[in-house]
């Protein structure tokens, strides 16, 4: 079962008045952006549970109080971290959509894409997914931004003649039906039953393909 994010990283709600964020500087958002890596790169190796800002000050090599200078608190630490973790994901699917010679279909190009989503981010990524459910009324963004961040990817994998309308509607369907392959994959132990329901998806993609338009 999922546990709450650590308690303590709420400790940054009584101090964080005293200190003032990056101003958007070259050198400040360079520094913020390594913090922030090493930050992301701790939440993919131990996960969500028990995340807190006195954690993330120990995996970034630095105090809480220097995150709370560039950071809104842990809520906000976090969620730039997952945010941070999807580009990651994304940038893979897409390097593995579009890698080798000549042009591939839709469903070849999610084909290539499937690996990635159940790679190293995932177990990370679906607890976020957990904690967006488990106590919305705190980490709604880190569902809400999910799909803000898959649906362009999504979409610029779809055949460039289609119209921007059906680009959307295909990438909708598609988000959703590897979401449930992956929730299935996670509490069904059936792997048999996702792949196949994979195998279903990337068919009806290739009938997609080849109606006119």
């Amino acid at each position: 079962m999922l546990c709450p994010v650590d308690a303590s990283g709420r400790e940054d709600s009584q101090e964080r008045a005293g200190y003032r964020r990056s101003t958007g500087s070259t050198r400040g958002e360079a520094r913020r952006r390594e913090l922030l890596d090493r930050v992301t790169d701790d939440l993919a190796v131990n996960g969500l549970v028990d995340f807190s800002l006195r954690r993330a000050a120990r995996a970034a090599g630095t105090t809480h109080k220097v995150l709370l200078y560039y950071f809104a608190g842990a809520d906000d630490l976090l969620r730039q971290a997952v945010f941070r973790l999807r580009e990651r994901r994304i940038d893979k699917g897409l390097a593995a959509a579009t890698h080798g010679a000549g042009e591939k279909t839709l469903a070849q190009r999610i084909r290539a894409v499937w690996p990635i989503l159940v790679g190293d981010e995932s177990r990370v990524l679906d607890q976020a997914m957990g904690l967006a459910m488990y106590d919305p009324s705190r980490h709604v963004e880190l569902g809400r931004g999910a799909s803000n961040q898959y649906l362009p990817s999504l979409v610029s994998l779809c055949p460039e003649h289609w119209s921007e309308q059906r680009k959307l509607e295909v990438a909708e369907m598609v988000l959703a039906t590897l979401r449930g392959f992956l929730v299935d994959r996670l509490t069904t132990e059936n792997p048999a039953g996702v792949e196949a329901g994979f195998a279903a998806l990337t068919r009806a993609l290739d009938r997609e393909e080849a109606a006119p338009d």
